[in-house]
């Protein structure tokens, strides 16, 4: 399935049904009085969530949507039948965006969310709402209200307990496809992963949800190489898990350009609980890898070394981030009564 996180949409709620204009008509009953009916609601337009999706695709192919229009009142002061809402199906992590693209309207967050995007329009008055002590036989009854209309932008921002970040090439596709059930596409060069993916980890009788999002470069921030989108996946992420490549020549540069661009997308980025990973150590020798450890260990304290192609030091970068994640703090023993071994593939 493809996967979309931004698009246009149009839809309208449904007009109400104009309120009738009728007199009571029946044998043996002289000059019966007013009895129209109210017209009934139009239709609203709601947003619900499906968990069973995980793209926006399908609006790429259906971007307009139209609720149905309310029935007009009948005698014997008979309301006319509501219109059908409508309700569009949003996977979890999905704002609902004016035209600009500056409010949010909603989000759906959690299955429980259910949000009024716009709001059908009133049934009209039937002539028996105007019957008075001065007018017996009223001839008035009002239409129904128009139904509104809105172009909104569907915006989805993964929900993930770990967003991957890192320069292109640092191996988050491969962290991904060793550690969880994800099968992203691998390579050994720049932006292998164009679009955000998904993997789930078992660990401890619990599931975490990871996700792989796409390289970030200089001025990611500011939109560059599809920057904004991307960054815009981590925001909902509980902990971020930060990919260096230790061959690089440049890795204190690597690791400054990811954090500052973090920062200048949005500062609160950098609160959440994050992991510094080095990963490719099985293609240095000590001494280089002691070197890049020292030159790194004055921004950060603790430093986890790995080589997802080997599956080398995986264990301990999951494990820590599990903890930090439900904020459990597990002794060595526990752990090894609950899981002897952690198996990333289950």
């Amino acid at each position: 399935m493809k996967f979309l996180d931004l698009v246009k949409v149009f839809i309208k709620s449904g007009n109400g049904g104009s309120g009738a204009l009728s007199f009571r008509r029946e044998k043996y009953i002289e000059k019966g009085g007013p009895d129209g009916g109210n017209g009934g609601r139009g239709g609203s337009v709601w947003g619900i969530p499906d968990v069973s999706l995980n793209t926006l695709i399908d609006f790429k192919y259906k971007q307009h949507h139209f609720a149905k229009n309310g029935k007009p009142g009948q005698g014997k002061k008979k309301t006319g039948e509501s219109g059908d809402d409508i309700y569009i199906k949003l996977p979890l992590g999905t704002e609902i965006l004016d035209e600009e693209q500056k409010v949010i309207l909603g989000e759906i967050n959690t299955t429980a969310d259910k949000i009024l995007i716009i709001p059908g329009g009133k049934g009209g008055l039937g002539n028996h709402n105007f019957k008075s002590s001065t007018n017996r036989a009223p001839r008035k009854f009002t239409s129904g209200e128009k139904g509104l209309e809105k172009t909104i932008y569907l915006r989805l921002k993964l929900i993930a307990d770990i967003g991957m970040v890192g320069l292109p090439n640092a191996g988050k596709s491969t962290f991904l496809s060793r550690t969880s059930n994800a099968k992203p596409k691998i390579a050994n060069y720049p932006f292998t992963t164009l679009i955000p993916k998904l993997g789930v980890i078992s660990i401890y009788n619990e599931q975490i949800i990871i996700a792989d999002i796409p390289g970030l470069i200089k001025n990611a921030h500011k939109g560059k190489g599809a920057g904004i989108r991307f960054l815009g996946h981590i925001e909902k992420c509980k902990i971020l898990i930060h990919l260096l490549d230790i061959t690089s020549s440049k890795i204190v540069t690597d690791y400054k350009i990811v954090l500052n661009e973090l920062f200048k997308y949005n500062k609160e980025l950098l609160k959440k609980p994050r992991i510094t990973v080095l990963n490719k150590v099985d293609l240095v020798d000590e001494n280089t890898l002691n070197k890049k450890i020292k030159s790194l260990v004055e921004y950060e304290k603790k430093l986890h070394t790995i080589s997802a192609l080997n599956m080398a030091g995986l264990d301990h970068v999951i494990k820590d981030a599990f903890k930090k994640i439900y904020k459990k703090k597990f002794d060595d023993e526990k752990q090894n009564k609950i899981e002897k071994k952690w198996n990333p593939i289950d």
